[in-house]
């Protein structure tokens, strides 16, 4: 079956080790001086282990392997105590994997394990950089003491691929969709763009779920009003990629919400785009300059 799950760049690689511990089900260990995937059955393809490289020697591809099974992890986890048994459930919650985690419950109350405490569906202790958390934040991109900008940044996180499609943030947001080179390319991304906008960010060309994110962004649309969408992308022909992912996830959710484009270019300026109405499906859609 083709799915989802990791892949090594071995020359990259320097054995450190630093991803074993992200991997509860023990789908990793380092041999040779290399970390391996020893085997397709433990890897759930979520990717938990890739943060913690300090390389960026790990992705997510998809390719044929063989199904992930919860049972056979479990089998795996359980001897290795409470400790790894809560790392498992709370990366399970933290993916928003909870078919998983159902499995994973039911199988520690077949065996009349004990369940360990740990994090719950809507505040899942595990996996921090993917937990939704809004932020305080400095009141907008103003200049602070000696002209320094501060974050606009209101929520985390941002990369579209840890986003929680149910975080309350999207609630009545104005959303900024965005390749993630922009905010290196254009230098006063917080003050112009990111000033009092939920951002999602991703690239179209290196990112290996491209079509999981116009589900993603869909789920989006579909149970939160979302009162406007800015996207932004560099000049380069790749990166125009952002706004077919937009335009595929609004079509899919059969939502109406404007959405206005800019084209950042490599000298770092901002080109103007039109403001683009896009219709639901069925209808013809209206451009307005």
């Amino acid at each position: 079956m083709k799915r989802k799950i990791i892949e090594i760049d071995e020359e990259k690689c320097t054995g450190c080790g630093l991803c074993i511990p992200d991997c509860p089900e023990g789908a990793l260990q380092v041999i040779e001086g290399k970390a391996r995937l020893v085997s397709d059955l433990f890897c759930d393809g979520l990717g938990a282990c890739i943060g913690t490289c300090p390389e960026g020697a790990i992705c997510v591809v998809e390719r044929e392997a063989g199904p992930y099974s919860e049972e056979a992890v479990m089998e795996k986890i359980v001897p290795q105590g409470e400790a790894v048994i809560r790392a498992h459930l709370e990366h399970l919650l933290g993916h928003n994997e909870e078919a998983l985690y159902r499995r994973a419950i039911d199988y520690l109350n077949a065996y009349e394990i004990p369940v360990p405490p740990h994090g719950t569906a809507s505040a899942p202790a595990a996996c921090p950089g993917s937990t939704a958390r809004s932020l305080p934040a400095g009141e907008a991109a103003e200049a602070g003491p000696a002209g320094r900008i501060e974050s606009a940044l209101r929520q985390w996180p941002i990369q579209l691929t840890l986003a929680n499609p149910g975080a309350a943030y999207f609630d009545d947001a104005d959303l900024l969709v965005s390749g993630d080179c922009v905010p290196y390319a254009y230098a006063e991304f917080h003050r112009e763009f990111l000033r009092d906008r939920v951002p999602l960010i991703f690239c179209p060309k290196l990112d290996a779920d491209v079509a999981g994110y116009v589900t993603k962004l869909a789920d989006i649309f579909s149970r939160h009003t979302i009162r406007s969408i800015t996207v932004l992308h560099m000049e380069v022909p790749c990166c125009s990629g952002v706004r077919h992912v937009v335009d595929a996830a609004l079509e899919r959710a059969g939502k109406e919400i404007p959405v206005t484009e800019q084209t950042i270019t490599l000298q770092g300026q901002a080109v103007e785009g039109s403001l683009v109405r896009r219709p639901g499906p069925g209808a013809a859609q209206r451009r307005e300059t």
